[in-house]
């Protein structure tokens, strides 16, 4: 064998050895424009299958060298002519100033080059040579740039052990065709059973069926699609596959994938979104001593709506002893104007509220400066201190307000300057205190989780921006089961399930709305969403072999490409794969794995 390729293979195993020894996503440069990186498969949809979320090397072109003062006088040139009278197109100029901000990113190798890599790496890993140490390498991964005639976008290798001992490796190709129209246009079963046995001619075969169905996305209204950051997917498994494209039998295993955003106006849960909003609000205010005011929903100003809430009481307590026992809440002008309008009402409103939730209820709507609200809850205090009210509130209110309500019922009331920040801070106390009592009311009616589970959530021994962040998890977590039961019908026990991993997750994880939930269920609870549907991804898996020596052949169509390094032409728009045409238009994916074993 040539001292070159040794040499080189040698250099190669070197800079890997190196990188598998680094923690985290990192990467270097051989032979001054390939770059290698160490990174986790889940950052790619297609290497997940493939690797198991493990570890993997990527190899690929280097991006090319960025020569950023050249580009700065290049787009000062550009503007002196438009200075000097000739017309600049404020696109052209618009992109200029986004050159500066976008590196260039990595290019796809051409597949001589990435086989050169690839025989690097098995030369390297093979006994016989010696060329390294006897560790066992992460797998190696080389984007490709589809330019060869099968289309090869992705070149793999992946070392095969017994024990600690490299006993062979597996070679992977990916090859990708453009979007197409039309079933005939696929490759059929059979093809894909022949593409297997070229490799293993004699081994009895396996077939596993894979699809994911959209059952809850983007909104289509006047043939429009209105995006939508919250999704509900299915994946469906099952054995024994009859045809490309079949819909998955009953006894297929299945897995929703839950992932909700907050503040979709498809939910019944966004009146109470507005309200964490304004909560949050306050919680930044507190911290930065600067409150982004939202657009307030009331037209009357929150002064006069503590005025007429304050008088309110008043007659009451004139008419009649106040005795202390829950009262259905008065509307406000703008709750009186919802129920005129055909939307969702909040599946978390109470009947119990007291008097300082009522009075949330009517600062959050109203409220637009520091002057609305310290204005406001010397009204409040002053009514107090003169015996005008006494309100009832809940037994287990812990506010600021609450605090002088129950000081009020024996005539002591402390001084409070509603100075500084001091106004914001009780109007935050009142609105944690009020939305806990929403989250426990629904959580706990629907027999969903127990107080002693909620407990993290609700304490209120941590300082008051945790609680906040504690509160929002809450929040995500109820949108979740929202979206589920009034969108998907999912039944009790899949609910309390899903409640009790969203609960688990979020005690040791941050707020992280673009987190994925999973949740098993039975294929005959969501059968009717994607029965009649076109799958976002189907696939089929040919395989033989047992362990780690076994082979696997695959094609995928999916309604977007698996991967994103090269750039697919094709004549066909494909907007949505369950649109308005009969016929599928998928791209395909078809990933081979030869074994090869060290003698």
């Amino acid at each position: 064998m040539g001292s070159r390729t040794v040499c080189g293979a040698k250099k190669f195993i070197d800079v890997l050895s190196s990188l598998h020894d680094q923690t985290g996503n990192t990467s270097c440069l051989i032979e001054e424009d390939i770059q290698i990186s160490k990174v986790h498969g889940e950052e790619n949809a297609l290497l997940t299958m493939l690797s198991s979320n493990q570890a993997i090397l990527i190899c690929q072109k280097a991006a090319p060298k960025f020569d950023r003062e050249s580009e700065v006088q290049s787009i000062a040139e550009t503007s002196n002519c438009s200075e000097n009278g000739d017309d600049l197109d404020p696109d052209k100029e618009h992109d200029g100033a986004s050159l500066l901000k976008s590196e260039p990113e990595p290019l796809p190798l051409t597949v001589n080059q990435a086989r050169r890599l690839v025989s690097f790496y098995t030369l390297a890993q093979n006994p016989r040579m010696a060329l390294g140490d006897d560790r066992t390498l992460l797998p190696l991964w080389v984007h490709c740039d589809m330019l060869d005639p099968a289309g090869t976008t992705w070149l793999g290798a992946e070392m095969v052990c017994t024990g600690s001992k490299a006993t062979g490796i597996k070679l992977y190709s990916v090859t990708c065709k453009g979007s197409t129209v039309g079933k005939k246009s696929f490759m059929t079963l059979e093809d894909v059973k022949k593409e297997h046995r070229k490799r293993h001619p004699s081994a009895p075969v396996a077939l596993k069926g894979t699809a994911r169905y959209n059952l809850f996305d983007s909104t289509v209204v006047e043939n429009t699609t209105i995006k939508s950051q919250s999704s509900v997917t299915v994946d469906l498994k099952w054995n024994d596959v009859g045809r490309i494209l079949e819909t998955p039998p009953m006894s297929s295993t299945a897995t929703l994938n839950i992932k909700v955003a907050s503040g979709d106006m498809r939910n019944p849960m966004f009146e109470l979104y507005r309200e964490i909003e304004f909560l949050q609000s306050l919680a930044d205010g507190l911290r930065t001593e600067e409150i982004n005011w939202l657009e307030p929903v009331e037209t009357t100003s929150a002064v006069n709506l503590t005025k007429a809430y304050l008088e309110e009481l008043q007659n009451d307590a004139k008419t009649q002893h106040q005795t202390v026992k829950p009262t259905k809440p008065a509307k406000t002008p703008s709750e009186n104007a919802d129920e005129e309008t055909p939307t969702f009402t909040s599946l978390l409103v109470r009947g119990d509220l007291d008097f300082i939730e009522q009075l949330w209820v009517r600062l959050r709507k109203s409220v637009t400066s520091y002057q609305d609200i310290g204005d406001s809850l010397k009204l409040v205090i002053d009514a107090f201190r003169y015996g005008s009210i006494k309100p009832w509130i809940h037994r287990d209110s812990n506010s600021s307000l609450s605090k002088l309500v129950l000081q009020s019922y024996h005539q002591k009331i402390d001084n409070v300057h509603l100075s500084g920040m001091t106004p914001v801070q009780m109007l935050l106390e009142m609105g944690l205190d009020k939305m806990r009592k929403d989250y426990i009311n629904y959580l706990i009616a629907e027999e969903l989780t127990t107080l002693n589970h909620l407990h993290y959530f609700l304490s209120t021994d941590v300082d008051i921006q945790e609680q906040v962040v504690r509160l929002r998890k809450l929040h995500h977590l109820l949108e979740i089961i929202v979206t589920c039961t009034t969108f998907l019908g999912l039944p009790y026990h899949s609910l309390f399930q899903l409640t009790q991993s969203c609960l688990q997750h979020y005690k040791t994880n941050p707020y992280n709305e673009s987190y994925n939930f999973e949740l098993p269920v039975k294929p005959a609870l969501i059968s009717h969403f994607y029965q009649k549907e076109l799958p976002v991804m189907w696939g089929v898996e040919v395989s033989s072999g047992h362990g780690p020596r076994e082979v696997r052949t695959l094609l995928q169509l999916s309604d977007r490409p698996l991967v994103d390094h090269v750039v697919f032409e094709t004549d066909y728009q494909n907007e949505t794969v369950n649109g308005a045409s009969e016929d599928p238009a998928y791209f395909s994916t078809l990933v081979c794995c030869s074994l090869n074993s060290f003698a």
